[in-house]
């Protein structure tokens, strides 16, 4: 059961907050109204301008979404010879945009969904009423946290294996985690990769015996029990990882590995957090959508992208549950108006 009330975890409850929504005076209204700006929100935007509902979408804080991060997509169809990141998803963004789109630079900070029409805080300052909304906010990647995670972003560090395995054909890898999620992309790059360095904290692996037993079995996974990365080093590009090893014990050591690309698998945060005292979600946060749809426990509310995909998370599925969610809002219009 989804709960209705003020937004907790952004301290809504706190006086000063309450005195702060009655300020707010800045108000629009939208037919419909898209948050997030990667495949799924500018494909969403796409089709609900060409319906003409002329739907309004805010980019937040990261326009493009992840998609803006890597540096060459080469698994989109429509793209034989490959394309950045942010090249694609400017295209994707003038393609809304030519359809009637009114793209918006600005973060959904606060969000009542207990009754239509839906009210949406942006940046703390303006309300958008609308009719429909449609979620695309996306998952944020886990990190370790280091300055070297920044400094080799598209050139070596990855936080999807699917997306950029490719490039690794031949070479050494390295996958951070002991989960079914970092077993699994372990698994994808061992196919393509000459070796994949498994390096878990821990003295055991968190991931089901299933995923633990292919792991196991596949021969040049190698697992570096209880060692934890310190750092990345190379010439412009990923050139190896310092590790500690047996951290905080007297057996603790420094281990450098040879690796050519290190990928993260320690998991996404689904930036659900405004929505999740009204929507339906697991426990991790993805949005919870009906089996074949895009429609949440809320009529009228959609979620499409990853926000409500823990399971491919691809530019390309996220685009499909765009379309999906922007026809899903046309026809819940047209049936409640």
């Amino acid at each position: 059961m989804a709960l209705f009330g003020k937004m907790d975890n952004l301290g809504a409850d706190q006086p000063g907050n309450q005195d702060k929504k009655k300020e707010i005076t800045d108000l629009e209204k939208a037919r419909v109204l898209i948050i997030g700006s990667g495949p799924a929100g500018y494909t969403a935007a796409i089709y609900a301008a060409r319906a003409n509902l002329k739907p309004m979408l805010y980019e937040g804080l990261q326009p493009g979404g992840q998609l803006t991060t890597t540096t060459e997509v080469e698994n989109y169809p429509g793209y034989p010879e490959g394309i950045s990141g942010p090249e694609m998803m400017e295209d994707f963004k003038k393609q809304a945009e030519r359809f009637g789109t009114d793209v918006r630079f600005g973060m959904a900070t606060d969000a009542d969904l207990s009754k239509r029409p839906f009210r949406v805080t942006i940046d703390d300052n303006k309300i958008i009423e609308a009719d429909a909304l449609i979620i695309a906010t996306g998952a944020t990647a886990k990190y370790l946290g280091l300055e070297d995670e920044k400094k080799y972003a598209g050139s070596g560090v990855s936080a999807c294996a699917t997306c950029d395995g490719f490039f690794y054909r031949g070479k050494d890898v390295a996958v951070v985690g002991g989960g079914d999620t970092a077993c699994e992309e372990s698994i994808y790059l061992a196919g393509l990769a000459n070796k994949v360095y498994m390096i878990v904290r821990r003295d055991v692996l968190r991931a089901s015996k299933v995923m633990q037993n292919r792991v196991f079995n596949t021969p040049n996974i190698e697992i570096l029990w209880e060692h934890q990365t310190k750092g990345l080093y190379g010439d412009g590009v990923v050139e190896g990882a310092v590790l500690v090893k047996k951290k905080g014990t007297p057996e603790e050591e420094e281990v450098k590995i040879k690796i050519d690309g290190f990928f993260l698998a320690i998991g996404h945060k689904p930036n659900s957090d405004i929505f999740r005292n009204y929507l339906e979600t697991d426990q991790v946060g993805y949005i919870k959508t009906i089996p074949g749809t895009t429609r949440t426990n809320v009529p009228g509310v959609f979620a499409c992208g990853d926000v409500q995909d823990s399971v491919y998370r691809q530019a390309v599925t996220a685009a499909g549950t765009g379309c999906m969610a922007a026809i899903d809002a046309e026809r819940w219009l047209t049936e409640n108006s």
